[in-house]
């Protein structure tokens, strides 16, 4: 009877090992970005969507960066995330600040531009990025593709992190706390337009956002050929009154390689029967349809993903 009670134990041990396994499976990482940016409650808002699904899996949102969730997926710490194109396809290529070539990355779908913002306060006296010589500023955590922006834009104008006073390695919310308080003069975000962070540093303060010329642009691309031209329509922000040329890229939504087919094909499909409710949460999704969804960016499909879109005839 002892012997008979310890196998029977045993047995319910295994089985509860394995059906902890099983739910462990199912249960994805997805890493979206900092708070007070537009990647985490559309993270948030994506979880949802998929939640109830027959597959039975979830995905759990966990803050994080445009590079950093790149490293996170290629290195197996994440299966899911968001990312900037110009940022996967760094790591594609083995650009810094990568160290090596990413192979595990594919492309779920696109999802909405964003536009890179240089954002001071009006009486800062700043006019152009080459006036932030000597002052302070806020630029992004690092691993952030934002921050890495910010870089780009400055040294564009011969100017690097040496060339400024204090810089400050903080999230949205703190970076706007920092300008309506008079520590910093200017930060830098990669972002949707019009921006919470930015909208917030508003209506507190008569802001600035600065422009990037078509030659400075161009220099950019030297850093990344995925770098596009952006504009911010006129009255996107309180104060902004002109139109205003900048540059950005594109926001799309990545995978590990290995995640199940059946999982990813899941995900696209609650995403796209979702857009208007995505949109809700990110303005820049308003336009978005199915066809521009599935609009490729130089990073590999998933086979999921792709055999979705074949599906519903907007791919071969």
């Amino acid at each position: 009877m002892i012997f008979t009670l310890g196998r029977a134990f045993g047995v319910l041990i295994a089985t509860a090992l394995l059906l902890s396994a099983t739910a462990s499976a199912k249960d994805y990482r997805f890493m979206t970005g900092p708070q007070g940016g537009s990647w985490y409650p559309l993270g948030g808002a994506i979880s949802n969507f998929v939640r109830d699904n027959e597959l039975g899996m979830r995905l759990r949102v966990m803050p994080g960066g445009g590079i950093s969730n790149v490293i996170a997926i290629e290195r197996g710490k994440a299966s899911f995330g968001f990312g900037n194109v110009t940022s996967t396809v760094d790591a594609m290529e083995g650009r810094a600040p990568f160290k090596g070539q990413s192979t595990e990355v594919r492309h779920l779908v696109s999802l909405y531009p964003q536009w890179f913002q240089f954002v001071t306060a009006a009486s800062s006296g700043i006019i152009t990025i080459a006036d932030m010589a000597g002052r302070d500023i806020a630029v992004g955590p690092r691993g952030h593709s934002g921050e890495q922006a910010t870089r780009h834009a400055l040294a564009v104008f011969g100017l690097s992190y040496d060339d400024l006073g204090k810089v400050n390695h903080v999230g949205y919310t703190d970076a706007v706390s920092l300008l309506k308080d008079g520590h910093i003069d200017a930060f830098g975000v990669l972002t949707s337009v019009p921006s919470g962070a930015i909208m917030d540093t508003a209506s507190a303060r008569p802001i600035r956002l600065l422009s990037i010329s078509d030659e400075r642009l161009a220099a950019l691309q030297q850093f990344n050929p995925q770098y596009v031209r952006r504009i911010i329509p006129a009255g996107a922000y309180p104060g902004v009154d002109e139109e205003l040329k900048t540059f950005g890229t594109w926001t799309h939504m990545i995978a590990r390689a290995d995640v199940p087919d059946d999982v990813v094909y899941a995900v696209v499909e609650a995403l796209v029967a979702r857009i208007s409710d995505m949109a809700a949460v990110v303005n820049a999704m308003q336009s978005a349809t199915i066809e521009s969804l599935a609009t490729p960016v130089g990073v590999p499909f998933h086979p999921g993903a792709a055999q979705y879109f074949r599906d519903q005839g907007v791919m071969e």
